[in-house]
């Protein structure tokens, strides 16, 4: 259920109308909307938003690690609707020792290297993405540097044979 304040909203009223089962909360902040959905239905919920709300933009998929949380990782999709100048932010929660949500590779081409990014860093994978590899830290490299259980001060590594 979402709160009164985001019913006012006409695409946050229609997400939760079309999926109210997979809509989970939301909140509206600073002028944005924020809505939390079920990971499970993260593709098809992206792809409504793309296809009939126009939201034809994705602007970024990042991560936030709520350790030691059990559902630690909340994906965060941030979406643009040019024809309407709107944003909104789409938030997902997984956990697990190997956690994974779907790819929305298949809506918008534009997620391959921002999921990438949170498989890199945070060590989330993503369902069905074409090419599922780091793409910042070297392939070999131990462990996700922003997961909050990381060590602080890194690992060890020589590149002296490098």
């Amino acid at each position: 259920m979402i709160p009164e304040q985001l019913k006012e909203i006409p695409v946050a009223a229609a997400l939760q109308d079309r999926f109210s089962d997979a809509v989970l909360g939301g909140d509206y902040r600073f002028g944005e909307a924020s809505m939390d959905v079920d990971p499970n239905r993260i593709v098809e919920v992206c792809r409504y938003l793309k296809n009939e709300q126009t939201f034809l933009r994705l602007s970024a998929v990042t991560a936030v690690d709520w350790y030691p949380m059990d559902l630690r990782f909340e994906i965060v999709y941030q979406l643009h609707s040019i024809e309407r100048n709107e944003r909104l932010r789409l938030k997902a929660r997984v956990g697990g020792d190997r956690p994974e949500i779907d790819s929305v590779y298949s809506v918008w081409r534009g997620a391959d290297w921002y999921e990438r990014e949170v498989y890199d860093l945070f060590g989330v994978n993503f369902r069905n993405h074409p090419n599922m590899k780091r793409i910042m830290m070297p392939e070999a490299w131990p462990g996700h540097p922003l997961r909050k259980d990381y060590p602080v001060h890194g690992h060890k590594y020589s590149y002296k044979d490098e």
